[in-house]
């Protein structure tokens, strides 16, 4: 059973990157903006879904909870067709217009070291909110992966691929899921969702996990850890109308998790007792192997 691709922006990168039948990708330039589609404070959001995993979300004494950008997160047991749940889609979007092929990407100094030579570059004022977002997404990209986890901020699609066939084997073949908001762009708005159908879920132990970071190009941070997940598919529809086809991992063993993780306080539970789900923005991507969805 194969995916259809759920977002406009994959069916572009796919059909830009060429797949080859020994699972090889080439890929032409395509560029997206990450930086301003927030305002100033995309740099305080932006890490949620890659830090969701590896300890590194901020804890729960130094987040609001009552941040509405925080209702991404629910346990597997309360996704009931006919369920409503509050849900925080940010309107974020891709577009073809940030992104660097590698050869080009590979010639920028990609480093914390190097902030303020990558200021002067990119005109961006010291101080400000874009520099602190910079600032935040090299030093994220920086950090050390924790036991069993695999990542890398890759700043170009030949990237994430060579990423992926690192993760999967060269010769395997995946899948990819987003979000895609069938009617409208996201609002933006915290709304509650009526779960209309789960269409998929589908064990997966090993995934690649992708996220976009607030940067002047495209930064991907993608990671992979290798343990008990479920990837579903939720049919979901808004109070503004909204429907989307939306994109979910379930963590089922929590039991490692740091005790401060933002999702036990904000789900009211302990390390190891539930499972954590949450939901994917329309401009982050999972990959999954095919024989997982077959």
């Amino acid at each position: 059973m194969a995916f259809r691709l759920a977002s406009w922006v994959l069916f572009l990168l796919l059909t830009l990157m060429h797949v080859k039948g020994d699972g090889a990708i080439g890929a032409n330039g395509i560029r997206l903006n990450t930086m301003d589609d927030d305002g100033p404070n995309v740099h305080h959001h932006d890490h949620m879904h890659q830090d969701h995993v590896h300890g590194h979300h901020p804890s729960s004494s130094s987040t609001n909870l009552k941040d509405p950008r925080l209702m991404v997160f629910y346990m597997l047991q309360d996704l009931k067709v006919g369920q409503t749940m509050p849900i925080h889609f940010p309107n974020r979007h891709l577009s073809p217009s940030q992104l660097l092929p590698k050869h080009e990407a590979d010639n920028i100094p990609f480093s914390l070291a190097e902030l303020p030579n990558l200021l002067s570059l990119f005109s961006v004022s010291h101080g400000s909110p874009q520099a602190e977002a910079m600032e935040s997404t090299l030093r994220e990209c920086e950090v050390k992966p924790i036991k069993g986890e695999t990542k890398l901020c890759a700043t170009s699609l030949e990237s994430v691929h060579e990423f992926t066939r690192d993760i999967f084997g060269s010769d395997s073949r995946v899948e990819t899921l987003t979000t895609t908001h069938l009617k409208n762009p996201p609002s933006g708005l915290l709304q509650n969702y009526k779960v209309i159908a789960i269409s998929q879920n589908i064990p997966s132990p090993k995934l690649v996990a992708c996220h976009t970071m607030p940067y002047p190009y495209t930064v991907f941070y993608c990671h992979s850890q290798e343990s008990e997940n479920k990837v579903l598919m939720v049919s979901l529809e808004g109070e503004d109308g909204d429907l989307v086809e939306a994109l979910s991992v379930c963590h089922m063993d929590t039991s490692q998790w740091s005790r401060s993780h933002v999702s036990f306080s904000v789900l009211g539970v302990e390390p190891g007792t539930t499972s954590v789900c949450h939901f994917f923005p329309s401009d982050n991507f999972v990959f999954i192997p095919s024989s997982a969805t077959m």
